[in-house]
């Protein structure tokens, strides 16, 4: 039965999702059961791209991008795929709506990591940040309001800077991998052979700028996803706080954590917070 099929895919896109991120699993477990495998199917989904672009070195990742997207294309269209990550992703695309030049914009960003070396320039900086966070954020919030085009448009800026502030605070994070392991520099105009603490504190600045308009769609969104998002929310804060607490020399050296145990008070906060409707 076709039921039975759809039902081991979205647990596919739910496994993916454990595994591969501890704290966006977390966070998604806040949200409403009604919404909550949708937004495991999408994640399932951009998880399995960037894999292929990130750590399939041994293998021809032009090539297997090139079928993923394929792949893909006959998802959509024939609304089924055998493949059961793409299966549930198109469950959700056609459920909500979801725009197709949000996916296109998405995979383009994914392409630009298949380039030897990316040393981005501000607009290409602008591009990339759109197609490989801003489109996701935009994804979730097609979930979040159940295909309303009216506040999809209400609280689409919110929501692309909110995309915009966590996939930067990853960049962040993640400079000495990106630099070492994959020659990536996202950053543009920024020396990572020599990260200066101005140049650091200039990047901070420009994520907590991008927090403060994402917070101000998350008091705006239906309460089913106002408390999972606020989770995340505040763990992806709490992890900037530590990056700018860290001096740029050891942020080059090593990769800042929130560890387990903060995790947990920063979930019992974000629910109390959000029982006492503070957020």
């Amino acid at each position: 039965m076709k039921s039975i099929f759809d039902a081991v895919s979205q647990a596919c896109s739910k496994l993916v999702t454990q595994h591969y991120s501890t704290s966006f699993s977390l966070a998604t477990k806040m949200l409403a059961p009604s919404i909550r495998g949708d937004i495991y199917n999408i994640y399932g989904f951009v998880r399995f791209a960037d894999e292929i672009v990130d750590s399939f070195h041994d293998y021809d990742k032009l090539f297997l991008l090139n079928k993923f997207e394929e792949d893909l294309q006959d998802a959509l269209e024939q609304k089924i795929s055998l493949n059961p990550i793409l299966n549930s992703f198109q469950h959700t695309f056609h459920k909500y709506g979801i725009p197709l030049h949000l996916v296109t914009s998405f995979l383009k960003s994914m392409r630009m990591d298949l380039e030897k070396r990316i040393r981005l320039t501000e607009s290409q900086y602008q591009e990339y940040i759109y197609g490989s966070a801003d489109v996701v954020g935009l994804m979730c919030l097609m979930v979040f309001v159940k295909g309303d085009e009216i506040a999809y448009e209400k609280l689409k800026t919110s929501a692309m800077a909110l995309g915009s502030a966590f996939q930067k605070v990853n960049f962040l994070r993640d400079l000495k991998n990106d630099f070492e392991d994959l020659n990536r520099t996202y950053f543009p105009n920024t020396n990572l052979q020599n990260l200066t603490e101005e140049a650091k504190n200039k990047i901070v600045d420009e994520i907590k700028a991008d927090f403060k308009l994402g917070y101000s769609g998350i008091i705006q969104l239906p309460r089913e996803a106002k408390f999972g998002v606020y989770t995340a929310y505040r763990y992806y804060f709490k992890l900037l706080k530590k990056l700018q607490d860290t001096p740029s020399s050891k942020i080059m050296c090593s990769r800042i954590r929130v560890s387990n145990p903060q995790k947990f008070r920063l979930l019992v906060k974000s629910y109390i917070n959000y029982k006492l409707k503070l957020v």
